[in-house]
């Protein structure tokens, strides 16, 4: 089925030295752009994550140091990558877990201005596991009927996302063929930050997701303990989770002083 979108649309997909959003690297990033009249444009580039690959990344992803030596950084190519997702949303494979945060990450880390929070985000993953409880290779030959060459190869995983939404909807006549409905469907929950390290309740209140005050405002933690701001901007969180930290806090002193 072909998507009915309002607004270009970007799948991608990232290699990367390892699983920790605020301290890995992009080594490799394919994304395919889907225009609303169906136009696609693909692209996929290897990137230096100046520091080493370790060998259990090298192993799942077959990119190994001196592959991506003359490759260029990440700050390199950052301005390329945001001026071609602007204005677009963005889907992928546990997307909104891990490739979206640490996507993110990379663009502050190098200083480059992107605002992603108007975005839609469809996970593909979440409607298969909502669906099928599966994984990528399982889900391209449960849709699609064909066996997943390249798997973690960011091309080819990238591409098999694409097929795989496509087959969703066709499998699926109950799935809205829309991306603010897919978006929302493949969410499980509404996150400030990228890592879901703060996350809304049903009245829309930023609340903690982990820790100590798990379930608790963030507003409310940071007036009673002086300490927690501190201690989280201390430790590894991801560079997003902390800006939002920041912009709550910010926000609840304005709003002390004008009172």
């Amino acid at each position: 089925m072909k998507l009915n979108l309002k607004n270009p649309i970007v799948f991608f997909d990232l290699e990367t030295t390892g699983t920790n959003i605020s301290s890995d690297r992009i080594v490799e990033i394919c994304y395919l752009k889907v225009h609303p009249n169906g136009n696609e444009e693909s692209k996929t580039m290897r990137i230096n994550p100046e520091m080493p690959i370790p060998a259990a990344s090298s192993a799942v992803h077959g990119i190994y140091d001196e592959d991506i030596v003359d490759c260029p950084t990440f700050k390199e190519v950052a301005k390329t990558i945001a001026a071609d997702i602007e204005g677009c949303d963005l889907a992928g494979f546990n997307s909104n877990r891990f490739d979206v945060p640490v996507l993110v990450e990379e663009f502050l880390r190098v200083g480059v201005d992107i605002d992603i929070s108007k975005r839609k985000f469809v996970d593909v993953q979440t409607i298969f596991h909502k669906r099928e409880q599966r994984t990528l290779s399982a889900a391209y030959r449960f849709y699609c009927d064909q066996c997943l060459e390249d798997a973690h190869t960011a091309e080819a995983d990238t591409k098999a996302t694409y097929e795989v939404l496509k087959a969703q909807l066709d499998r699926y006549p109950d799935l809205e063929n829309d991306i603010a409905a897919l978006a929302e469907y493949s969410t499980f929950s509404r996150n400030v930050d990228f890592a879901g390290r703060m996350v809304y309740d049903d009245n829309g209140v930023e609340i903690f997701n982990f820790g100590k005050y798990k379930g608790m405002p963030v507003a409310e933690v940071l007036k009673k303990d002086n300490g927690y701001y501190g201690w989280m901007m201390g430790n590894d969180f991801t560079l997003n989770t902390k800006s939002m930290l920041t912009k709550i806090r910010l926000r609840e002193l304005s709003g002390m002083l004008t009172k």
